[in-house]
């Protein structure tokens, strides 16, 4: 069950990412990181799924994950990221996907540290060796959400 729903929790975050990407197209730091930071999730998810047919789970894949209702909708996040440019409007909406993304990227750690704490409980190494590999990166994604949300907030309230 909690490799399930991290998996669930993986998808989720990528498609956030990629979705925050392409809605903010012109913030440049935050398109391309975000785009990085989804392949991280990308990866875990392709671990979880390999680690899931070890349990008789079958768990989507990355390239399966993608759907093309979701393609579409980023080709025109992105036009209208361009199209809008820097005014104030996306900047509060840049902070308001911070926000959700930072949440987002919270709930996924805490599911990495529950499948640690259980796995270390059950004493499975192989299931907690993927927890230890994959939950510092989780971390840094969140770390990163919370740091734009710092360094992008005074700005984007103060106006």
């Amino acid at each position: 069950m909690a490799l399930t729903e991290l998996h669930r929790s993986e998808i989720g975050l990528a498609r956030l990412l990629r979705a925050v990407a392409a809605r903010h197209r012109v913030e440049h730091e935050i398109h391309h990181v975000a785009l990085d930071l989804a392949h991280w999730s990308d990866d875990h998810i392709e671990q979880l799924s390999d680690a899931g047919a070890e349990y008789g789970l079958t768990l989507k894949r990355p390239s399966s994950t993608v759907d093309l209702a979701h393609t579409v909708t980023d080709s025109v996040q992105q036009r209208l990221s361009e199209a809008l440019g820097r005014r104030p409007e996306p900047a509060l909406l840049l902070l308001v996907d911070l926000r959700h993304l930072y949440r987002t990227t919270a709930g996924v750690s805490l599911d990495w540290e529950l499948l640690a704490q259980g796995t270390q409980a059950m004493k499975n190494t192989h299931l907690l060796d993927l927890a230890e590999g994959c939950h510092p990166e989780s971390l840094r994604q969140m770390q990163w959400a919370n740091a734009m949300v710092k360094t992008l907030s005074p700005q984007v309230l103060a106006t």
